[in-house]
């Protein structure tokens, strides 16, 4: 046989066997001498007797367009563990967010195993347990002068004396006074400070 079969040429081009067999009774096919078909001369004639607007395109799939919000959180995660990030505006390739997705994955799971075994806790609950405790330390140091005021009267008065040898009295309620003033403060100083629990 010095060409192709019908079935071998269907292959070829991508067509049934039927289509081929319809093609050659219609004489859009050049054939050999023994019925085999010249495939480079039958390409030819087909390409010129066909309609090119009738004839069957392989449907594109539709792609959507990739969010940049996306594109960047693939980029943000693969440079958290130290892997090749995508240039800003290069696009990402296949490979770079399927990695990305694995890292992620990873992340997740080993999350979930922490909340499982008790070694992670809840943000807002750990908040606000941080911002009870600050509060009850904050009530401890207002209600401190008028609780030691007496106390460091009484030692100042019993030290100035013996040191000038004189009486000196301090007076408690000056003492109360002058402490909530520097307690206070030193309150306001802190309530200025911010923690970040990130």
């Amino acid at each position: 046989m010095e060409g192709l079969s019908e079935r071998q040429y269907a292959a070829r081009v991508g067509l049934s066997r039927g289509a081929i067999q319809k093609a050659k009774a219609a004489g859009r096919l050049v054939l050999h001498a023994d019925g085999s078909i010249d495939a480079d001369a039958s390409d030819a004639r087909r390409a010129e007797a066909t309609d090119p607007s009738k004839t069957r395109k392989p449907p594109q799939p539709k792609r959507k367009p990739v969010p940049e919000a996306a594109v960047s959180a693939v980029g943000d995660t693969l440079k958290e563990q130290g892997l090749a990030a995508p240039a800003t505006g290069g696009g990402t390739t296949f490979l770079q967010a399927k990695t990305a997705n694995e890292v992620l994955k990873a992340q997740e799971r080993r999350i979930r195993l922490q909340k499982l075994k008790g070694e992670l806790i809840d943000r807002g609950r750990a908040l606000a347990l941080v911002f009870r405790l600050a509060r009850q330390e904050r009530d401890v140091w207002v209600n401190w002068p008028a609780r030691v005021a007496a106390l460091m009267a009484a030692d100042l008065s019993a030290s100035c004396s013996e040191a000038s040898g004189q009486e000196i009295v301090v007076e408690p309620a000056a003492m109360q006074k002058a402490l909530e003033k520097h307690v206070r403060s030193q309150l306001d100083d802190l309530a200025e400070f911010q923690p970040d629990l990130r």
